[in-house]
């Protein structure tokens, strides 16, 4: 079945409920809100427990913009106060994230503290985070019962063949894997959360981080796995070349083979299109080309 954006968009709509803001108004879930409404990304889980042969989280590097960088790093009280200060001048805000620098559920501590706090102050405001998956099948009911309602996991393979070229170890239970055991027990481990998510009745995007060579031709593959465990959307995210990482001179993937691979992936999974790989710290409308980080 292929979908396009606008019947993805009302399908979408029509089998989330929410008994707070629309769930409509999640700039990063629905390209139609992200004129409208904003986000502000709170920067409080400063540690991850994948390294990715893409990533370099780099916190102090003010004119780079892109996933796991922020200016700093904020205690959960910091990020509150923060908040309050934000709302009291914008009135477009709709969603808080928690979306690194590390992996939110690598410090899931932090995570949960500053996610209830925002939610007893603010009741209306969607709550959402971003994470590997590594660890989300634990905290699944922690964090629906703490008001998420959006979840994004990323996927970069569903092969772990192709997963232990992208993944240089995990971390678990104070053990270090690498290799195809890393890939398998993350996948293993994203499949079983996304299923749970979604018996909670929660919204789930995957990204995906198209790396030209290793999992370009397989973006397909993730996408109709993903629909399987029952995700609600797809984003595919060319990847940044990032220094000093193994994967620094990969490139980036052409602007004509990102639309050939979000046009196969769309048979599966409705595709997100507005995408603007955003900071840890990142503020306001995706569409704004001078959005504020922290």
């Amino acid at each position: 079945m292929r979908f396009n954006s606008a019947e993805s968009e009302n399908e979408m709509i029509q089998s989330g409920l929410c008994e707070r803001r629309a769930l409509s108004e999640h700039p990063c879930f629905y390209g139609s809100a992200s004129a409208r409404w904003g986000r502000v990304h709170l920067p409080v889980a400063p540690h991850c427990n994948v390294q990715c042969n893409f990533c370099n989280r780099l916190y102090d590097c003010a004119n780079e913009s892109r996933p796991g960088v922020t200016s700093r790093i904020f205690e959960p009280a910091e990020a509150l106060m923060y908040l309050d200060r934000l709302l009291k001048t914008r009135s477009d805000i709709s969603v808080v994230g928690i979306a690194g620098p590390g992996d939110p559920l690598c410090d899931p501590e932090r995570t949960l503290e500053t996610i209830r706090a925002v939610h007893a102050a603010y009741p209306d405001l969607l709550l959402c985070i971003s994470t590997n998956g590594l660890n989300l099948a634990e905290y699944v009911d922690d964090l629906a019962d703490s008001g998420v309602t959006h979840i994004t996991v990323t996927v970069n393979a569903v092969d772990p063949l192709i997963g232990q070229r992208i993944y240089a170890w995990i971390s678990l239970n104070s053990r270090i894997y690498r290799g195809l055991d890393a890939a398998e027990i993350l996948l293993f481990r994203q499949q079983e959360a996304v299923a749970m998510l979604k018996r909670r009745g929660m919204m789930v995007k995957i990204n995906s981080v198209v790396l030209p060579g290793i999992n370009a031709g397989h973006i397909s593959a993730i996408a109709e796995n993903a629909a399987d465990w029952g995700a609600d959307v797809m984003n595919c995210i060319p990847m940044i070349p990032v220094r000093d990482t193994p994967f620094a001179g990969l490139g980036t993937p052409a602007d004509a083979e990102m639309v050939r691979m979000r046009a196969l992936a769309s048979r599966h999974l409705p595709q997100m299109y507005h995408c603007r790989r955003c900071r840890a710290d990142a503020v306001g409308l995706l569409c704004s080309k001078n959005h504020e980080n922290v």
